[in-house]
């Protein structure tokens, strides 16, 4: 635009953004050329916890605490789980609300996408877990 003959405050009326961001894309412009114009930005934080992690919480939380020689309840609580982790160094500390985050979410192969015409598996389609727990995550609708 600015190559256009279109001043700072065209621009900026135009694109709804601040002169100095105008300007400073134009002078990243003309000392970078169309590299300036290819946003650099990441996706956020980076996970703390990785997917081979998150995969064996899952498994864990799948099995019976009988399976792992534990006796004094039958089935997972998400702080029990979560004290089971840290206890058995799996994770150096984690949250029940990060516990949810992951067991709500299926477990995914990197790069393979379902074929054209199939469905991913519903929640309802995947092996139970055996935690009894509500997750805070879902909020449940207002009424009004």
């Amino acid at each position: 635009m600015s190559a256009q003959g279109q001043t700072v405050k065209d621009i900026t009326t135009l694109m709804q953004v601040g002169e100095d961001y105008v300007r400073d894309v134009i002078h990243a412009f003309n000392w970078r050329g169309f590299d300036a114009l290819d946003p650099k930005w990441s996706g956020g934080r980076p996970r703390m916890i990785s997917d081979e992690v998150r995969e064996h919480i899952s498994l864990i939380a799948r099995t019976s605490p009988a399976d792992r020689k534990i006796t004094a309840f039958s089935t997972w609580s998400l702080s029990k789980l979560a004290e089971h982790l840290v206890k058995q160094k799996v994770i150096p500390a984690i949250s029940r609300e990060t516990l949810c985050r992951i067991l709500h979410t299926p477990a995914r192969s990197p790069g393979r996408r379902p074929p054209r015409g199939r469905r991913l598996p519903t929640p309802s389609s995947l092996p139970r877990c055996s935690v009894s727990w509500r997750c805070t995550t879902r909020r449940r609708p207002t009424g009004g």
